[in-house]
């Protein structure tokens, strides 16, 4: 079966759906990888911070999971119309982890999914957009719920059910 990693760039609310991604998921006989990028807490990616100190070992770490994953479920809110920090942060330091950083990403399939207190489309899009520049095949479904708009159980099993079909 597949191996999915679910990279979660806050805390609270999208957390939880996060982890009731991963629930529903392993309910599917998926192996789950959850990545929280606030508990990872990596260091702002600049190139003269990666001149100082290398690439952290942290992001090596992240890089070997990714590598043994066919997909990748991005969870975020929308901060300004965009994604967070957070997950531009680990974007910038994935693709500066390995020779040829792209096999992380190229023609893996991509999941989306927001809760977000102002509305979230926004930030569904940006992560499209930065997903499929980076070679991954994001689906067309996708997860949107904020605080008037609750996650449902079939939304979440039709998001799923084409996120699995496309795995290798």
């Amino acid at each position: 079966m597949s191996k999915v990693a679910i990279i979660a760039s806050s805390d609270v609310m999208n957390r939880s759906l996060s982890v009731a991604i991963k629930d529903a998921l392993k309910s599917k006989g998926a192996e789950v990888i959850l990545i929280n990028l606030v508990d990872e807490d990596l260091p702002l990616f600049t190139t003269k911070y990666e001149e100082q100190h290398g690439v952290p070992a942290q992001v090596s770490a992240l890089s070997l999971q990714l590598e043994q994953v066919s997909g990748m479920i991005f969870v975020a809110p929308e901060y300004n119309g965009s994604y967070p920090p957070a997950h531009n942060n680990f974007i910038a330091w994935i693709s500066r982890s390995a020779k040829d950083w792209r096999e992380l990403f190229n023609d893996k399939i991509a999941g989306v999914a927001t809760h977000s207190g102002g509305g979230g489309t926004h930030v569904l899009s940006a992560m499209r957009e930065q997903l499929a520049f980076i070679g991954m095949n994001v689906i067309g479904r996708q997860i949107h719920t904020h605080y008037q708009k609750q996650l449902k159980d079939e939304s979440l099993d039709e998001f799923l059910t084409s996120f699995l079909k496309l795995q290798k």
